[in-house]
């Protein structure tokens, strides 16, 4: 059987930036030539990153692209690249005298002896979830077939394997040895095992190989985790990349001979998809002395969520042009799971802390506060709230929550001074169960340019304080987070004795409602049913419900549920409706 020699660049584009991506690109071609590599390919979208969201509409944009592809092409031949076949993904626009002329398109193409050999686009778009690309697209409408050294590749984009028929289906009526898909699939908890029996599935479908192409790192609120995979016509796993880490994946495959009396160009397949062949080239090759296949260890659960939340801290504050952050730390287990993110993404020379205590600031939070940044290094000053309270205090009667209010926003107030004067950006603590209910100050706790654990539930903030600390002690280090600060009981310590269980249910039973109102949109009777008391449903309903107006003023943090508050989850703030 002919043999191929792939090279898969699992590379982390910068949205918006054609000339740095074009570099890597060029960078990482260099990298997989010297591998012997017979084709390379690159992610979805891997010139203008991904999602490019409303940037799709600017022409200039689109032409830039382009533009950057064309120049690619050419600065691949200039380096003696030419010769090896490069797959890039890019954005595009429909081709003159076509159905959607004009029109933005995600798209790929195939650079060869300094020219587009061709170039096709996504024929599935998908508009569920975090995706929208109805909004921003229009779809492909063929099948391109590489004929090279003797094998035909299919080529396919992220969402043509996820959806039943289409390219996968057309795949095999082409008769096609491998179906290689470009991909910028998002990551989120337990994905990795719906994304390999899928390839698996699709592998079989299309009655090849199947090579699964991610990207990795992060954009706003989505993370990309890579995981690459190629996968057997018979679900035999041949390679996976590893986890939240740029790699070169390099896979010798022994593939079936082309037929040379194989569909004619032109012929219609499955979904009306048009057959578009394109010869490369090349004697086939017999199998050398191939790479040993890269199986890479995959994450465990805390694990796994904690690297994406890194992940996206570090892509957030490094793709921004920022240098360093500022967190105010309570001595509690929100900012110091954040600060300790914070550190392992950027350095703890880069992460500043200020503990601003109250009247009501427990010694024990202060003590925690001051130990953290011992711990991890990072830089700490003390500034008390006291003087401006008392100010403000004299100033206006305040009572109840207005009082409690008012030192969540003297410290969010201080937070951004501080963050105006030294040019740092602030990350909001915030975890998932207090966005959810509530349970968090406009303007207060809730400022910042980006909240790490924004996705987090508090019973997962829990776990990954302890995996990390854990961590840490198995490779002979501090753990970053003071004992106490885990143990001891929530609060927010706006008021004398304060408990989170003053105004919440324990949060084992909060969060495994807010799963099911929020994650599996599951109605009220339904939960009900399910065996939770129904006072507290009634209740954590109504604080979801009527909390919106506060998520939607919250900074973007990393997605990592199934459905965050952001891109996932779109309720409208003014709703009557009120049975789940």
């Amino acid at each position: 059987m002919p043999n191929l020699r792939l090279a898969l660049c699992q590379i982390d584009p910068w949205v918006g930036d054609l000339a740095r991506n074009s570099e890597e690109v060029l960078r990482w071609s260099k990298r997989a030539a010297g591998s012997g590599a017979d084709l390379i390919a690159f992610p979805e979208m891997v010139l203008t990153g991904y999602p490019v969201e409303d940037l799709a509409f600017r022409g200039s944009f689109v032409e830039g692209s382009r533009a950057a592809l064309v120049d690619l092409a050419a600065k691949l031949r200039a380096e003696g690249l030419g010769d090896t076949p490069v797959v890039v993904g890019y954005l595009g626009r429909g081709e003159p005298g076509t159905r959607y002329a004009g029109k933005p398109q995600n798209c790929a193409a195939v650079l060869r002896g300094g020219e587009v050999v061709t170039r096709f686009a996504k024929h599935f778009l998908p508009n569920y979830g975090v995706f929208d690309e109805y909004r921003y697209f229009v779809p492909g409408d063929q099948l391109t077939v590489l004929r090279l050294h003797g094998v035909d590749v299919a080529l396919a984009i992220c969402e043509d394997i996820w959806q039943e028929g289409g390219r996968v289906a057309a795949t095999g009526q082409a008769g096609a040895g491998l179906l290689l898909s470009l991909n910028g699939s998002p990551y989120e908890r337990d994905k990795d095992d719906v994304r390999l029996e899928l390839v698996k599935r699709r592998a079989a479908e299309a009655g090849c190989p199947l090579v699964y192409l991610n990207m990795v790192g992060a954009q706003d609120e989505l993370v990309f985790d890579g995981e690459s995979l190629v996968v057997t016509e018979d679900g035999e796993l041949l390679l996976r990349g590893p986890q939240f880490e740029e790699a070169l994946l390099v896979v010798d495959l022994d593939l079936p001979a082309a037929a040379e009396d194989g569909l004619p160009d032109g012929t219609v397949l499955a979904d009306g998809l048009k057959l578009t062949r394109v010869d490369l080239g090349g004697a086939p090759k017999e199998s050398a002395a191939p790479v040993a296949p890269q199986v890479g260890e995959r994450l465990d659960d805390e694990a796994e969520v904690y690297a994406a939340l890194v992940e996206g801290t570090r892509a957030y504050v490094r793709k921004n042009g920022m240098r360093s952050v500022l967190i105010g730390l309570s001595g509690g287990i929100d900012s110091a799971l954040v600060a300790a993110i914070a550190v392992d993404a950027i350095g703890a020379e880069n992460v500043y802390g200020v503990s601003m205590p109250s009247r009501y600031s427990s010694q024990h939070s202060r003590d925690d506060a001051a130990e953290l940044a011992r711990r991890t290094g990072l830089h700490f000053r003390t500034v008390s709230i006291a003087p401006m309270f008392d100010a403000y205090m004299g100033a206006a009667e305040l009572t109840g929550l207005a009082e409690e209010n008012l030192q969540s926003r003297l410290r969010g107030t201080l937070l951004m001074a501080i963050s105006n004067q030294e040019g740092q950006i602030v990350l909001a603590p915030g975890n998932k169960s207090e966005l959810a209910v509530g349970y968090s100050t406009l303007y207060g706790d809730s400022v910042g340019a980006y909240g790490p654990i924004k996705d987090v539930y508090k019973t997962l903030v829990f776990k990954l304080a302890r995996w990390r600390n854990a961590q840490a002690e198995a490779r002979g280090e501090v753990p970053p987070i003071p004992e106490n600060t885990i143990v001891k009981p929530p609060s927010a310590e706006l008021r004398p004795d304060q408990k989170d269980t003053d105004s919440l249910p324990d949060y084992d039973l909060l969060d495994a409602v807010l799963a099911r109102y929020v994650e599996g949109d599951e109605g009220r009777d339904a939960i009900v049913a399910a065996g939770y008391p129904a006072e507290v449903v009634d209740r954590v309903v109504r604080l979801v419900d009527t909390a919106e107006y506060k998520r939607r003023q919250y900074p973007p943090g990393p997605k990592v549920s199934p459905k965050n508050f952001g891109r996932d989850r779109r309720l409208p703030i003014t709703n009557r409706w009120r049975q789940g």
